[in-house]
């Protein structure tokens, strides 16, 4: 299942959130070695991870963390025009109708059929996130092996400037588009639609 964590429902404490945050520690901390703030020694939060962040996290029955990935409007401050406007040729891209995919995180715990179903439920329900809120863009930083591979998916992704080194790593900023035809296409690159709840809102 794929849950979408907000401002209106991310007051309440619930397994999935925590899971994530922990997910992202291991992956990004530990095993990729980024340098980045960690809570608790347990939790990988940074000044990003505020009430304007959105969240699309998929779970397995109890709740733990799969997949997941962050969505950061683009009308504020981001990690894009923030840390790597160099890799843009050009203004970086804003909007309402953009968002900036972060964190996009894959349990270490799952095995690779696992994985895969978490990943293009993930995928899927990123493009069903866009369209239901007005999206018509996603923009991000990845590796440059990564973007290859986010090329492959089947949507319409464009690097927005030259792969650059930066911190010892190739770098490529990107932009995806979506629209009504995405999903035929993710759709015919094996990648179906996901299954989506709300956690429902926090009591006021």
């Amino acid at each position: 299942m794929m849950i979408i964590v907000g401002r209106d429902n991310r007051t309440r404490e619930h397994v999935a959130l925590r899971s994530m945050f922990e997910a992202r520690k291991r992956i990004f901390v530990d095993l990729l070695k980024w340098d980045l703030p960690v809570l608790a020694d347990r939790f990988e939060v940074d000044q990003f991870d505020d009430c304007h962040a959105t969240y699309l996290i998929v779970t397995d029955k109890d709740g733990g963390h799969l997949a997941s990935a962050r969505l950061l409007p683009t009308t504020r401050p981001a990690i894009l025009d923030g840390l790597f406007p160099h890799l843009v040729a050009g203004p970086v891209p804003r909007g309402d109708g953009i968002a900036e995919i972060t964190r996009f995180c894959l349990s270490r715990d799952a095995g690779a059929s696992m994985r895969r179903i978490a990943r293009d439920t993930l995928l899927a329900g990123l493009v069903e996130q866009a369209l239901a809120a007005g999206i018509h863009t996603y923009t991000g930083v990845a590796e440059h092996s990564w973007f290859r591979q986010v090329q492959r998916f089947g949507w319409e992704c464009r690097a927005l400037g030259e792969p650059s080194i930066d911190g010892g790593k190739l770098l490529t900023a990107l932009a995806i588009s979506i629209d009504a035809e995405t999903p035929a296409r993710l759709a015919a690159a094996g990648i179906g639609s996901s299954s989506t709840a709300a956690l429902p809102a926090a009591a006021a």
